[in-house]
């Protein structure tokens, strides 16, 4: 038995007084007396029973426990700093991974208009393509290197890895072009049908890559943040062919053809010509007339469609169309372009966030459309019409 349970339990079991009176002389002899007291009422001693006394180690016994008490706060408080604190690194590790992607994605897109750019730039020639052409690829080869040593949160890895595969399509699909054109730029007209089907086929890869990004990371990606409790932060997206309709047969054909006739040098051959067809009033779809004025309730939803048809014999690029409302001294000017216009194919565009036009007074809207090079009949390319814009 230790000290402790000597402090805590120290009873005297059945100790009578004459025991502990009468003590041990010098000699060793008991005492002479030898008379037993008395257990009866009256006389001596009276018998003592168990005799609990105060533990004498209770004070430490507290502090013992209080200290365990506090040991087991401070534990409970490091789990929770632990946990708050690897809540933190995955967030913030998550966080940099989704950046880093964002301006990955974010940067190819942007190559992607770049692209789009270019092939509708009016006279455009085969060796500025196939220089800038080349440089596109080369902007988009670093960042198909950056996404492959990326660090990511194991969890995200087989969702980079197929964004990273999307950024690779991007990188053969622009090669595939430049090689063809480079491959074909000796061929006479005849062939045009036969480059555009081939240029069409390499910038499948590119249509291609939007849907892997967009399914193959993206989605699992958000889900993966979800899963880890960051369903707040947002798995980015990037869109590098923003017009489908730019990369099919026919388009690319006439784009092989349109490059090939500039590289030859001299005036566009063939006819070429843009028409106005038609200006719409949106909300509601009224369409002006040239002889009729037309009122029309201004409201922030205010908005014209002016639609414009190719009407000659050739690809068209670069379209520009300018909407004017005079007013005064300061007229409200808005210009929009049309990248690309196949033959005989009409397209719309949207004239929109509108100042204040002059109310209750009789004033037009001017639409022209600027000509394209090599067009000679420009009478269909502009119309005025009456309006009187009101509040009601």
């Amino acid at each position: 038995m230790s000290s402790n349970d000597d402090d805590i339990l120290d009873f005297d079991f059945f100790e009578d007084d004459a025991t502990r009176e009468s003590g041990v002389g010098s000699g060793g002899a008991r005492d002479t007396a030898g008379a037993e007291p008395s257990r009866g009422g009256g006389g001596g001693g009276r018998p003592r029973g168990p005799s609990l006394r105060a533990p004498h180690g209770l004070a430490p016994i507290l502090r013992l426990v209080g200290f365990v008490a506090f040991a087991i706060l401070i534990i409970v408080l490091l789990i929770v700093w632990g946990q708050g604190c690897s809540s933190d690194k995955k967030r913030s590790s998550y966080g940099d991974a989704m950046t880093e992607l964002g301006t990955n994605g974010a940067s190819s897109a942007k190559i992607g208009s770049d692209l789009a750019e270019l092939l509708t730039t009016p006279g455009l020639k085969q060796a500025e393509l196939e220089t800038k052409l080349g440089g596109l690829i080369d902007r988009q080869r670093q960042g198909l290197e950056s996404a492959q040593t990326l660090d990511v949160p194991g969890p995200l890895r087989p969702a980079t890895d197929h964004g990273a595969e999307a950024l690779q399509l991007r990188v053969s699909g622009m090669q595939g072009l430049l090689d063809t054109f480079v491959a074909t730029k000796g061929d006479d007209s005849d062939n045009a049908t036969a480059a555009g089907e081939k240029l069409a086929a390499q910038a499948q890869q590119l249509e291609a890559s939007d849907v892997v990004w967009r399914v193959l990371f993206q989605v699992p990606a958000q889900a993966t943040l979800e899963d880890e409790g960051v369903g707040d932060l947002k798995a980015p997206s990037s869109v590098f062919v923003e017009t489908a309709e730019l990369y099919s047969t026919r388009s690319m054909t006439q784009i092989w053809l349109r490059i090939h006739g500039a590289s030859t040098g001299g005036t566009p051959s063939g006819v070429h010509g843009t028409g106005l067809e038609k200006v719409l009033v949106q909300p509601g779809g009224a369409q002006l007339s040239p002889d009729t004025e037309t009122t029309i309730k201004a409201s922030t939803n205010l908005a014209f469609e002016v639609f414009v048809k190719n009407t000659g014999e050739n690809q068209e690029v670069g379209i520009e169309v300018t909407l004017t409302i005079p007013k005064g001294t300061a007229p409200i000017v808005k210009k929009q372009t049309i990248d690309l216009l196949d033959i005989g194919v009409t397209k719309a565009v949207t004239f929109k966030d509108f100042p204040d036009p002059p109310f209750g007074e009789k004033t037009s809207v001017q639409v022209s459309v600027k000509p394209v090079q090599g067009e000679t009949n420009t009478g269909n390319n502009s119309a005025e019409y009456p309006v009187i814009f009101s509040l009601e």
